[in-house]
């Protein structure tokens, strides 16, 4: 097929001038058929975009500590948009016990090339090792400075009592706060959620995922 695209796109007296050339101008000849191929397909070849790369990154909130495999907040959230008829993949990069802190020095293992969004949510466990709001809020601040100067659009997670809605607002990074009543929607050690649990939060903050999946011009696809 490349061969009659060639010989129809140069003319056939290009073409035996082509043949007939040395061995070194026939790969030359083949790309610029290549080109004119393209250009002929024009909008009948379809052209296949990545999908968006959306990384969750926190502790074990995050990992889904104590939720059976596929009903951790990442899973769910990943079908819960595909469903929507986005193109999309989420990370799990949660780790449990992990900090703001400890974030920072494996950023560059969490968040790969390519991530379009990410869903920060850490702070629990550094309120718990004594770090004040304000040294948490400085440790989130400085990944979301991180993952903007990446051109990663941001949504920062409170969990339960702390509130870093304002660190979010002020470092223009969208802000979603986890609450639901203790019981039902708690794992069995009754501090976690369970995927029951998930699946509530999901719902509340998709709009905004899909607010920041919007601001990546990429569209539905469906």
């Amino acid at each position: 097929m490349l061969a009659w695209f060639t010989k129809q796109a140069l003319g056939p007296a290009a073409w035996v001038r082509g043949l007939m050339s040395p061995p070194q101008r026939i790969p030359r000849l083949a790309s610029a058929a290549a080109v004119l191929i393209a250009v002929w397909l024009g909008p009948a070849c379809p052209v296949f975009a990545e999908p968006i790369r959306i990384v969750a990154f926190g502790d074990s909130a995050t990992s889904g500590w104590l939720v059976p495999r596929g009903q951790d907040y990442p899973a769910q959230m990943q079908r819960a948009l595909r469903a929507k008829g986005y193109d999309v993949t989420v990370k799990n990069a949660g780790v449990a016990g992990d900090t703001a802190r400890g974030a920072l020095r494996r950023f560059d293992d969490a968040i790969d090339p390519g991530t379009a969004i990410c869903l920060v949510e850490f702070g629990t466990n550094d309120r718990r090792q004594g770090a004040s709001l304000k040294v948490v809020e400085a440790r989130i601040a400085t990944l979301i400075h991180a993952l903007q100067a990446r051109g990663i659009a941001v949504l920062v997670i409170g969990l339960g009592s702390l509130d870093l809605a304002a660190v979010a607002r002020v470092n223009h990074a969208a802000y979603a706060q986890w609450r639901l009543p203790p019981g039902r929607y708690r794992a069995r050690d009754g501090a976690h959620f369970n995927g029951e649990g998930y699946a509530i939060l999901i719902e509340r903050m998709l709009p905004q995922v899909e607010a920041l999946i919007a601001q990546t011009g990429r569209k539905r696809n469906r």
